[in-house]
């Protein structure tokens, strides 16, 4: 149960985070960037959660590559089938149909390293709401058997 409020909250924290950033780099946003921001960051955690004790600069690395994926997708949609034009990186250097280029990939890649941090402080608080409902089930348990 606590599983689906720790998913819920790094969905929404991500996506809210996301669109604060995009709006301090950028001055605007656009409402697509929040659930991309979000899902991204849940990926990202999901990663964390998999990759456990792995080294950060792999995390980052594996990361970036998930974020950038993402975005391509979410740009042949977004941008070149739904016509929204929320970005366009066709005259960034070595862009691939304008939705991704090294650079952003580059700068997901570095970004991932908070990201993963905070990732773990969202761990370690929900394992430990876990870890406390588990002990208080059972303690219930012992009383409830005398």
């Amino acid at each position: 149960m606590f599983r689906r409020y720790e998913y819920l909250t790094v969905f929404f924290g991500g996506g809210t985070l996301y669109t604060l950033i995009e709006i301090l780099w950028r001055g605007y946003s656009h409402y697509t960037m929040t659930a991309v921001g979000g899902a991204c960051f849940l990926a990202l955690h999901l990663l964390n959660r998999q990759l456990g004790k792995a080294r950060l600069h792999v995390k980052c690395i594996i990361g970036g590559l998930v974020i950038t994926a993402a975005e391509f997708a979410v740009g042949l949609v977004v941008n070149r089938a739904l016509g929204l034009a929320v970005w366009d990186y066709s005259k960034m250097w070595g862009n691939l149909c304008g939705q991704i280029c090294p650079a952003f990939s580059l700068a997901w890649t570095v970004l991932c390293a908070p990201a993963f941090l905070l990732s773990d402080r969202i761990i370690v608080f929900f394992d430990g709401i876990r870890t406390d409902e588990n002990e208080n089930e059972q303690k219930e348990k012992i009383f409830d058997a005398n």
